[in-house]
């Protein structure tokens, strides 16, 4: 109520579609906005949904005597999902950043084909929002929006940080730290810190915190996945940075995946943002390899765009970017291409799963995994062995 109503300025009036599987916690988030007096809009299978009659409708229109066909006749309707917020006057929208990046690949321009008129919040979440996205959503889909990451997490079916209606937009931020939720960002020695990488935690106890875990009687696992850190801290598991100017959070992914060559710390979500930036690239996971004297390097796998194909100029061309965007010691120590990329099916990247694989591990959890054949382009690589 606290995240619907004073975070998300909701009432009555308004009208909710978050896309969203009924597995993820946000369609818990969704369903209590009910208690708003709102309404949801609960959409069932793919936004882009397929057009029956589409190969009806090319036979009439050129008069077609022959007929034959190669693929699929049923052609999706990209703007399907925009066809329902006008219809029927969504004002809140909710997706992920896959979802914005995948109608921005479709080269959809929601502003110049529908009206969007009662549409005044736009909520991403599920991970960070690439400054390629913010542009994309205020430049095609509609300029007077709210464009509110947020984020939280599955265990407290809550949010650390969100939007806010009363203060401005600042690209690739999470605009603040939410109502009751003591949040900061923690150091390595426990010290709190502005403009810095460090941990995202929570230094005082919040109303839907988690008391223990089933089967865990002396609360061990419990402390041990949230306070072993820092003790006494609740420590999340993502790493991050508070501007000191704005006070917005900028999410650097989850800190279990932190990559750490030669002594310089960040996060994956750095790499994927300059990666945003190239055209010929569809898709990429970035994830550390270690040897057996526990030296780490950065490996980069990318997913290319049906068009381009993958070769040394497009691997100099990161490389140069990489280097001149954020520095020389964040260049992937190799870029090789594979046919896929692994996502949970709530559409997160599975980074940890990727160092599994390449680290000769095997993942036994893969009812998680929407593609987890995609797993095995990881396995055995010839490149990877040599180290």
């Amino acid at each position: 109520m606290k995240e619907h109503i004073l975070h998300g300025n909701m009432d009555s009036k308004d009208i909710m579609l978050f896309y969203t599987t009924t597995g993820w916690m946000m369609w818990n988030w969704m369903v209590s906005a009910l208690a708003t007096g709102a309404a949801i809009v609960v959409y069932d299978g793919s936004p882009f949904k397929p057009t029956p009659t589409a190969i009806w409708d090319v036979i009439d229109k050129i008069g077609v005597t022959i007929l034959g066909t190669n693929g699929s006749p049923f052609k999706p309707t990209p703007t399907a999902i925009w066809d329902v917020i006008d219809k029927i006057g969504v004002t809140i929208l909710g997706t992920s950043p896959k979802g914005l990046q995948t109608i921005e690949d479709m080269g959809l321009k929601p502003k110049e084909s529908h009206q969007l008129e009662r549409l005044h919040t736009i909520l991403s979440t599920g991970a960070p929002l690439s400054h390629k996205s913010y542009v994309y959503v205020y430049e095609c889909i509609k300029k007077d929006v709210l464009l509110g990451s947020i984020s939280g997490g599955s265990d407290i079916i809550s949010c650390f940080a969100g939007q806010n209606p009363t203060i401005a937009v600042h690209s690739e931020q999470i605009q603040a730290r939410n109502l009751g939720m003591a949040v900061q960002c923690f150091d390595s020695t426990g010290k709190a810190m502005y403009d810095q990488k460090g941990e995202l935690v929570c230094t005082k106890p919040f109303p839907s915190m988690p008391t223990m875990f089933w089967n865990d009687p002396n609360g061990d696992k419990y402390r041990n996945a949230y306070f072993s850190h820092f003790k006494g801290v609740w420590t999340h598991g993502d790493f991050c940075i508070i501007n000191g100017e704005t006070n917005g959070i900028q999410m650097l992914g989850r800190s279990d995946g932190t990559l750490n060559p030669n002594g310089v710390r960040f996060g994956s979500s750095e790499i994927y943002s300059i990666i945003d930036l190239i055209e010929e690239v569809e898709d990429s996971v970035c994830v550390s390899q270690y040897n057996h004297a526990n030296e780490e390097r950065v490996v980069l796998f990318l997913k290319m765009k049906n068009s381009y194909q993958f070769n040394s100029e497009i691997v100099s061309k990161i490389k140069t970017l990489i280097r001149d965007r954020l520095s020389p010691r964040h260049v992937p120590s190799l870029i090789l291409q594979v046919p896929d990329i692994p996502y949970t099916i709530n559409g997160k990247k599975i980074e940890v799963a990727v160092k599994m694989i390449i680290a000769g591990k095997e993942v036994t959890n893969k009812n998680a995994i929407a593609n987890p054949e995609s797993l095995e382009y990881f396995r055995n690589r010839e490149e990877l062995r040599n180290y």
